[in-house]
């Protein structure tokens, strides 16, 4: 099927069911397609570093092969947004995600034949990472054509329950996999679900009206010129300006930078907590993990009855997941604590539904694939620093102290951000004279 396909279902009614993006046939196939494809990637996450492990016996190795994989998305993730913004859609996911089913299969060939050493892991770890700075925004826009704006909190609420389901899917099927046919089956499954997706994207229909393929049109006449270079790195520049200019995404990468880094790393300080201070065990903090688990479902649920959510709702969310945070972190006994974690999981979830909606519908077409490139750069940075922070913490003030402190600089910093923007749109404006605001016009004419 061709590109430029626009045909569409007849659109759902206007409800606010978390399921209406399903209403949409190419939706639903890209929703089993992601369903089959997580399910492959969790089956070789599940197995990898015990992978490296066996290769190398080393951790300082494992933790290497992690952040090899990781760091084109810091240092490369912009380039991969403009390459999505110039070519189909289409076609990008499709080529991408054929790729990283090439590379994985390769994987599973080494594996097999005992022929993968640390030096070609660390390689391979770097190619399927650079493949991903183009593969993640191609897939993700690719999603939200498919269905109309209005429509997208529901795809992406959708997206992550598919997530979660996948995850639950290939983790248990991971141990069957290897028990029966060793560590490389794990790689050859993920290998055939990435086929399998870049099988099902050509016949998949964008609605009517959606940017299947970025057009740039003050930058023709200078390619035409031969000046492809100078324009693709233009392009880079332009989409961090446009980034830098556009306050309501400065705004949501603050707020979901700092809940990054001093908040959500709760598989470290809950496990810390519910060993420590609350005297619990692997068991009780497993149950923890299923409640965070269970929140999150719910909260993608709800995210997905979203239409039009705001940055300012991202942040009230976000100062409410720090507060609840607070309250966990004084929590007396580990029931006290399973009534608070559920509803911080929730507000987690629907946070970052709105917060992805507003950042994969905020930018004009022609823009998304570069903002998304750069916020694959800053969220990778406050990623890695997250853990360390929130490390150093909990060495000074200790489980409780961290979680505390914490959910208060989260809260803080995002209820000082909002008195200082109201305190600024209150300011009155001074009314220019005549011949003062002719000059102006003058000036920006």
């Amino acid at each position: 099927m061709p590109d430029s396909a626009t045909s569409a279902p007849p659109p759902p009614d206007a409800s606010s069911s978390p399921w209406r993006s399903l209403c949409y046939r190419s939706m639903r196939w890209w929703s089993l397609a992601n369903f089959v494809s997580n399910a492959g990637t969790w089956m070789q996450l599940t197995v990898q570093n015990l992978l490296v492990l066996q290769i190398t016996g080393s951790a300082a190795a494992t933790g290497l092969s992690v952040s090899v994989q990781a760091a084109p998305a810091l240092l490369v993730s912009l380039a991969g947004g403009a390459a999505v913004d110039r070519w189909p859609r289409k076609l990008t996911a499709m080529v991408s995600q054929a790729l990283l089913g090439v590379v994985a299969l390769i994987t599973a060939v080494l594996v097999a034949t005992d022929r993968l050493d640390l030096t070609v892991l660390l390689v391979l770890a770097a190619v399927t990472g650079t493949i991903a700075t183009v593969d993640g925004p191609a897939c993700a826009l690719l999603g939200n054509d498919l269905v109309r704006p209005e429509d997208v909190p529901s795809a992406i609420g959708v997206g992550s329950l598919v997530h979660s389901a996948g995850r639950l899917a290939g983790t248990g099927l991971a141990g069957v996999a290897v028990g029966f046919l060793g560590t490389g089956a794990a790689y050859a499954a993920n290998g055939l679900s990435f086929l399998f997706v870049a099988s099902v994207v050509p016949f998949l229909k964008p609605v009517a009206g959606a940017a299947t393929r970025a057009a740039v049109p003050a930058r023709r006449g200078s390619r035409a010129k031969g000046a492809r270079g100078k324009d693709g790195d233009l392009t880079v520049r332009e989409g961090l300006a446009f980034f830098a200019r556009r306050p309501r995404l400065v705004a949501l990468a603050g707020v979901t930078g700092i809940s990054a880094v001093f908040g959500r790393n709760y598989g470290l300080t809950l496990a810390v907590l519910v060993t420590g201070p609350l005297a619990g065990g692997a068991g009780a903090f497993g149950t923890v993990s299923t409640v965070l688990a269970v929140g999150g479902i719910v909260g993608a649920v709800l995210g997905a009855r979203l239409r039009k959510p705001s940055v300012r709702l991202v942040g009230a969310l976000a100062a409410t997941g720090g507060l609840l945070q607070v309250v966990a972190g004084l929590s007396p006994s580990l029931a006290v604590l399973l009534v608070l974690v559920l509803p911080m999981a929730v507000v987690e979830s629907v946070s970052d539904t709105a917060g992805t909606t507003v950042l994969q519908t905020d930018p004009p077409a022609h823009m998304r694939g570069r903002v998304l490139g750069v916020w694959g750069s800053i969220s990778t940075g406050w990623g890695l620093a997250g853990p360390p922070a929130l490390g150093l913490l909990m060495e000074f003030a200790g489980a409780r102290g961290a979680l505390v402190a914490g959910g208060l600089i989260i809260a803080g910093a995002i209820g000082t951000g909002h008195l200082l923007r109201e305190r600024r749109t209150a300011l009155p404006v001074t009314p220019l004279r005549t011949g003062e605001r002719h000059a102006e016009l003058e000036t920006a004419a």
